[in-house]
């Protein structure tokens, strides 16, 4: 399954409008916001048809999953838009991350806490919020989490210089990442990981801290690392993954890299990939393979750190002050 599909659910007294871009959508917030309504109003839908008085206006199947059959039903779901409430237990699972990257489904889980097994994006976490709470109950769709790039909007950076970088990976991206801080003298260095983040950022004692990491798959670090902003100035800077950033800067200028970054969603089929991160990679190495620019996830190719290369990939940060 691939795309961006538009779910809306209604019936007499509520209506839902859900845009869904990615495989796994993160639904949070306040009780009595219309989440549990959401799953209770596909249900009823997906047991009685229109007899239920609920219409569902998609291009895609919707259903629920739910209760200890789980395994069984979602073996017979392909290409749908599942839904899955907070009280299943089984959603929390490495046992259901296992079979969701293994199905051809999208899914919108509803997760107040976070869940580290699955690798969801900063920016798709959601929160249902009701805009006419005097007369009807009509929720609208809000970001709880933003990532704070955007291809094609502003961000927050203003070049600011921070005391210390924490650079999520110990590869590719931190290689390049090290020698744009050696350049202005700002330490930099890797949490080998987005689950260590938190924890360095407890540690260090600098308090006003940058951290790079692949927004794609940091969902579940969000609400753990901006906790920590009641404490220290920490700024972050996610975009998609390193990957991503090579493949917007003026390296790759060819129509097809440009409409594929445009519109990732209808290029990335979620069967294949898990998350966009993984997408991105692939993309990168196969458009490089037997060039000079051939890329590897594992060590950085040392022509990306010469003069034009670097400058190519530089120009497309915003300004992190390093």
């Amino acid at each position: 399954m691939r795309g961006e599909h538009l779910v809306i659910v209604r019936n007499n007294k509520v209506q839902i409008k859900l845009p869904i871009r990615r495989n796994l959508t993160i639904l949070q917030g306040k009780s009595a916001t219309g989440k549990t309504t959401l799953i209770e109003l596909v249900a009823q839908y997906e047991a009685l048809g229109e007899s239920s008085g609920v219409t569902i206006n998609c291009d895609a199947p919707c259903r629920v999953l739910a209760g200890v059959t789980w395994r069984r039903d979602l073996a017979d779901i392909e290409n749908s838009i599942v839904f899955i409430d907070e009280d299943n237990a089984f959603m929390k699972t490495h046992e259901f991350a296992h079979a969701a990257r293994h199905s051809s489904n999208y899914y919108v889980l509803i997760a107040r806490e976070a869940l580290p097994q699955l690798p969801y994006s900063v920016d798709e976490i959601y929160g249902l919020k009701n805009t006419t709470r005097s007369s009807s109950k009509y929720p609208a769709y809000k970001r709880v989490y933003t990532s704070v790039y955007r291809v094609f909007g502003s961000t927050t950076f203003t070049g600011e210089r921070p005391e210390l970088v924490i650079v999520e990976d110990s590869n590719s991206g931190y290689e390049f990442f090290s020698a744009l801080c050696a350049k202005s003298g700002v330490p930099c260095v890797s949490a080998g990981g987005k689950s260590n983040i938190y924890r360095l950022l407890r540690e260090r004692s600098e308090t006003e801290i940058l951290v790079i990491a692949d927004g794609a798959a940091f969902g579940a670090e969000m609400a753990y690392v901006t906790s920590l902003t009641r404490f220290k100035k920490i700024r972050l800077f996610l975009p998609e993954s390193f990957e991503w950033l090579v493949l917007s800067s003026s390296l790759f200028d060819d129509v097809g890299t440009r409409e594929m970054l445009l519109h990732p969603s209808d290029h990335i089929e979620s069967s294949e990939f898990f998350s966009w991160e993984q997408f991105f990679t692939k993309e990168l190495i196969e458009k490089t393979s037997g060039s000079y620019l051939a890329y590897s996830k594992r060590g950085l190719n040392e022509v990306y750190l010469h003069p034009r290369e670097f400058n190519a990939i530089a120009e497309e940060l915003p300004e992190l002050g390093i």
